[in-house]
């Protein structure tokens, strides 16, 4: 290929109409990363963004094998994107054909609890259970997730607002999940069930299995604490780094939670989603991906000759 083909109006808009190709699927994945708000979710969708391009680039840089292998790599990852979140794509899809898109956008933005309120929904619950004496643990987290594999049972996922209603009837003695921890994930119940790793350090014997698992979980997640409810005497504990402090007032436990920094839901979604910063990083980021594709275009010439 000569230098003169460069310059060939065939050539400049066949590469143009990939440029626009590669810009609308940036755009669609960028309206995907801004509808999804689960933080693994995010990392997923963006780890599969990256597999595309690496395909795109290997195509253009005519690396065959690689291009095939990538290619049924990103084919087999759809797939299994499509299984995984199967409703998300349900929502979406029945959304965009009520032609919902706005509301599609509004899911970023709409109203999240504030963790004061989430606050005040966990002591008044912590409360009515310590008067009934009724056995609780709820492990709040204060920093980035909890691994699954911390637990030694991950428990039943749930997406519930926090409610004073909801954790009492979670811990009810005759519910399935009473047994277990609840987490409370930026401001939300994301599981209930769980069933946490036991501290191996000796314990008073007025303490049951809830503290034991409290400071057992702290100990092994320093960016959690668990509040725990006797189930023989009612008394209040919040366990932090692997120490139990109690016996609690509920106003005491409000004053130590109110003094700790908990996520909110609003954490959970990075991007922003006007109209004028998706123009501006959609226009800024293809004039990057254009400039680097001619480079990477000219390069390949320059060594095949």
């Amino acid at each position: 290929m000569s230098l003169g083909s460069n310059s060939d109006p065939m050539w400049m808009q066949s590469w143009f109409v990939h440029a626009i190709d590669i810009g609308l699927v940036f755009a669609v994945a960028y309206i995907v990363l801004v509808i999804i708000g689960e933080r693994r979710t995010l990392w997923m969708v963006r780890g599969f963004i990256l597999l595309m391009l690496a395909t795109a680039i290997s195509n253009w840089a005519g690396l065959r094998l690689l291009y095939i292998a990538l290619n049924s790599l990103v084919t087999g990852s759809a797939v299994a994107m499509a299984v995984m979140l199967q409703a998300e794509f349900r929502q979406f899809l029945e959304q965009l054909g009520r032609g919902e898109i706005l509301q599609l956008f509004g899911q970023g933005r709409k109203a999240v609890p504030e963790p004061d309120n989430v606050i005040d929904q966990i002591v008044e619950a912590v409360k009515e259970l310590s008067q009934n004496r009724i056995g609780a643990l709820i492990v709040i987290e204060t920093g980035s997730p909890i691994d699954e594999r911390d637990f030694s049972v991950p428990g039943v996922k749930l997406n519930a607002e926090v409610s004073r209603e909801l954790l009492q009837t979670i811990f009810q003695p005759k519910t399935l999940l009473h047994d277990g921890a609840v987490l409370i994930r930026a401001s939300r119940i994301t599981a209930a069930g769980v069933i946490l790793p036991l501290s191996e350090r000796m314990a008073s014997r007025q303490l049951g299995t809830r503290h034991r698992a409290a400071m057992g979980m702290t100990e092994r997640v320093r960016k959690c604490v668990c509040v725990v409810v006797s189930e023989e005497t009612g008394s209040i504990s919040l366990a932090e780094k692997g120490v139990l402090n109690r016996p609690l007032t509920s106003s005491k436990l409000k004053e130590l939670l109110e003094a700790r920094s908990f996520p909110s839901g609003e954490d959970r979604i990075k991007p922003s989603i006007s109209l004028g910063g998706l123009k501006h990083q959609f226009q800024s980021r293809g004039r990057g991906l254009i400039s680097r594709i001619f480079r990477l275009r000219s390069s390949a010439s320059r060594e095949k000759q």
